[in-house]
């Protein structure tokens, strides 16, 4: 599967943005999906996964300012960012796991997309 996100740019902190990362293929619907992010200099972190049943699980650090969503008749996962503040600041990629990991870890996933740059300015 090929993954392309989109939906990143600019925002003043306090703001909102809404990325997402749409699937290629007939199978997208049997993937769990995830949101991972990479600050300069950082190494990459988990931010929140959908499973293929809807289950949801974030990071702490976006716990109740984000939230996935996934649309499976048009092969897209959704990431609505709320309250953003300067420190979520990163380049987002989505991920698909075609497996049953956890999906908090970058290592589950098979499919990475490009990334897409989220930057909040204080």
């Amino acid at each position: 599967v090929q993954l392309q996100a989109s939906g990143g740019g600019l925002v003043q902190a306090g703001g909102s943005l809404n990325v997402s990362c749409a699937a290629s293929g007939r199978t997208f619907r049997s993937y769990n999906m995830g949101w991972f992010r990479q600050a300069p200099g950082k190494e990459r972190e988990f931010v929140g996964c959908i499973s293929r049943n809807f289950w949801k699980f974030y990071a702490d650090s976006v716990k109740g300012r984000f939230t996935i969503s996934r649309d499976n008749a048009k092969n897209t996962v959704y990431l609505q960012m709320n309250s953003l503040k300067p420190e979520d600041t990163a380049v987002y990629y989505c991920g698909a796991d075609s497996g049953n990991g956890l999906g908090n870890i970058a290592g589950s996933y098979d499919y990475w997309g490009q990334g897409t740059l989220v930057t909040v300015s204080s």
